[in-house]
């Protein structure tokens, strides 16, 4: 099995790197990718905990912003880990984050929701990149929510009055870094309405344009319909198609292995890096 999106306690995850290795072995996953948010702090760790059986593919997965405000998520998988240009970028965006969700305390402060930026360096794993799982957490244990999942199906959806977008690459560009860093672009649940406002159809054409390899259709956050309209809009524009379970532990319901990417899928993708960068034993 080939899953290409999963994340560790280097971003929202709550597994470790090597927990999610061992975690991927024993569900029978083949090759995993690990793409922690605007991060690369958990490749060096996994890699040292592969055995045989398993084959890691290094990644992230790059907040974006288009010029119209729509927040996209690029997986950038298989780039060089090393490259200046893109570890500056992720180390922007990361710092990003921080204003973003002191913005969003006050507002949540204002209506009432007594929680601060302690109780969310509380939630947070030490290095983990900062993001809204982790204010979920903080208001999980104040007890005004009572899991992630409600947290981001009301305080914390795109389109609650809570919510605050951080300074982010566009798409165009954060494929353009991936791939002049050698790696490949895959769009992460494009079309996952319940989370907010999406990108349009006509919109991958620019994405295209820009070196877009491939589009996450089978995900847990696409009904029927959706996956549909992306499957169509990949074989249209000749986009590898790829699924995947979008792991993040405990900390939300989706399981290892869900969804899954077809493994001539996989191969056409992997070859469009400059050079093969998946670790095995």
């Amino acid at each position: 099995m080939i899953d290409l999106h999963a994340h560790t306690t280097c971003s929202d995850g709550t597994d470790s790197p090597r927990a999610l290795v061992n975690v991927a072995l024993t569900r029978g996953i083949t090759t995993l990718a690990i793409t922690d948010h605007d991060s690369i702090a958990g490749w060096q760790e996994a890699s040292n905990a592969i055995r045989a059986g398993l084959k890691l593919v290094p990644g992230a997965e790059i907040s974006c912003l288009t010029t119209d405000g729509i927040s996209v998520h690029m997986l950038g998988l298989l780039f060089d880990g090393a490259d200046k240009a893109i570890l500056q970028m992720l180390e922007e965006t990361r710092d990003g984050r921080i204003p973003r969700m002191k913005k969003m305390i006050e507002l949540l402060n204002a209506d009432g929701i007594d929680v601060s930026m302690d109780d969310v360096d509380a939630a947070r794993p030490e290095g983990a990149t900062l993001g809204r799982p982790h204010l979920a957490d903080a208001l999980v244990a104040r007890g005004f929510i009572a899991s992630r999942d409600e947290a981001f199906q009301g305080l914390l959806n795109n389109d609650s009055k809570f919510y605050v977008s951080h300074l982010a690459p566009t798409p165009e560009s954060a494929i353009a870094q991936i791939r002049s860093a050698g790696g490949v672009a895959v769009i992460a649940h494009a079309f996952a309405s319940h989370r907010g406002e999406v990108l349009k159809s006509e919109a991958f054409t620019s994405l295209v344009k820009a070196g877009l390899n491939g589009i996450e259709v089978d995900h847990r956050d696409h009904n029927a319909q959706e996956r549909s309209m992306l499957r169509e809009i990949a074989l249209d524009l000749g986009l590898v198609v790829t699924g995947s379970s979008d792991y993040h532990g405990s900390g939300k319901l989706n399981s290892l292995g869900e969804n899954t990417t077809d493994a001539q899928e996989w191969e056409r993708l992997e070859s469009m890096a400059d050079k093969r960068r998946v670790v095995q034993a």
